[in-house]
């Protein structure tokens, strides 16, 4: 199981901030409307909606806002420290698809690879028939033999058939684990590529475009190929490269202190809220949801992205790999369901592990813009056309959690000057 570094400090990262450091005019920003961030999101912690929260905004390479609002903890007793560590959920994906795509440029694997020639046991798959007792949670299950193998490609792009359980209320959802973390924190590897086998696809491959359980899978496809834990991996080869010296799939007890918390309950709702341990150990490393990690860190991971592969002169991955990457490839014959599992991604269609914008919607930003949400109320968005990177880091994970995305997106975006 790999741990969060525990030498954060040697890279230097907290002291002058994650990306080299500008005057917002200097790369076309204004520091008086950036200014307004602070009181609105204040404010969010003073009405005890927002526990606390960090935001990083780097333009054309260089930091410009780089804040820690409000407290760590639910009472309000420790100041958010900017080097907070959250459960970034989800945000765990686009990681993972980083991992894949080195194996990809190594000719390690392949996108139109089937999952089977790494992970036998999801071969020979066959699909739930959506009748009406299925439809309602009832059953029988009544199945058809699956038209193809899942690729690589779906597993990436949400193609796969692989669902939540969560996510639905159908007697197929009932055979799935609930979530990455309920996977992760309940079954073996083996266990979960068990459950997986014996459960019919919702849909066909390559269909539609559904959120669950396919980057699990990626997962255990690159642990399959490299001959080692994922966590591992990406410590060696991804984590080290760009000085994420705090992101892990577990915190280690020296960290622990660092650790955020929601509050107790959900400010809408009443409902009790909470978010994983982090600081425990999980039983395998759930690919889709397990990371930790800071807003410095995954800073530096989103301005990768937006470099075409490079930090600082280090090269993680290839510039065409990357425009890869963030290239929509929900095709017209692929249902995309994306903005019913979120509405705020209207708009969006999806590359390999990423959202990516193809038109207007609901948020401001570009054609071209991508992103990954967290689930406990982390989200980060890369927009190539505007040079700017943007990591908000809180935990949220009621549905406030999409209030806080307009706001910032709003309140960044009304920033640039130029």
């Amino acid at each position: 199981m790999a741990a969060v570094s525990e030498d954060s400090q040697a890279a230097g990262l907290h002291d002058g901030g994650p990306l080299p450091r500008a005057a917002p005019e200097a790369v076309g920003m204004s520091s008086e409307r950036l200014a307004r961030i602070i009181p609105m999101l204040r404010a969010e912690t003073q009405a005890r909606r927002l526990p606390g929260a960090v935001l990083a905004v780097a333009r054309r390479g260089h930091l410009v806002f780089y804040e820690a609002i409000g407290y760590l903890d639910a009472d309000q007793s420790t100041p958010m420290p900017l080097d907070a560590i959250f459960a970034i959920a989800s945000m765990t994906k686009p990681i993972v698809g980083a991992a894949a795509l080195m194996l990809l440029e190594e000719g390690r694997l392949g996108l139109a690879d089937p999952v089977e020639r790494y992970l036998p046991q999801l071969g020979a798959r066959r699909v739930a028939v959506l009748n009406e007792p299925v439809l309602s949670g009832c059953g029988p299950v009544e199945t058809v033999v699956a038209e193809r193998s899942i690729t690589i490609e779906d597993l990436m792009r949400h193609t796969s058939g692989l669902t939540y359980g969560g996510r639905g209320t159908t007697a197929v959802h009932r055979l799935y684990p609930a979530s990455s973390d309920a996977a992760g924190a309940s079954l073996t590897a083996a266990e979960f590529l068990d459950r997986l086998a014996a459960a019919p696809l919702l849909f066909q491959p390559g269909t539609v475009w559904d959120y669950g359980l396919s980057i699990d899978v990626l997962g255990l496809v690159v642990e399959a190929i490299a001959g080692q834990g994922l966590g591992g991996f990406l410590e060696q080869r991804l984590f080290r490269s760009l000085g994420m010296t705090d992101t892990g799939f577990q915190v280690p007890l020296g960290k622990l202190g660092r650790l955020a918390r929601p509050l107790a309950r959900d400010p809408d709702t009443g409902a009790t809220q909470t978010v994983p341990d982090r600081g425990k150990a999980l039983r395998f490393e759930c690919d889709g949801a397990g990371l930790a990690s800071t807003a410095a860190d995954y800073l530096r991971f989103v301005q990768m992205l937006l470099d075409g592969g490079s930090l600082g002169g280090t090269r993680v991955l290839g510039r065409k790999t990357v425009e890869m990457m963030r290239m929509n490839r929900l095709a017209s014959g692929i249902e995309n369901c994306i903005s019913a599992v979120d509405p705020l991604s209207d708009g969006y269609g999806f590359g390999l592990t990423v959202a990516v914008r193809e038109r207007a919607g609901s948020l401001m930003g570009s054609p071209g813009d991508f992103f990954g949400n967290g689930a406990y109320g982390t989200h980060w968005w890369a927009d190539p056309q505007e040079q700017l990177a943007v990591v908000f880091m809180a935990q949220t994970p009621g549905l406030q959690r999409r209030h806080y995305r307009q706001i910032v997106n709003a309140l960044v975006y009304q920033a640039i000057t130029d």
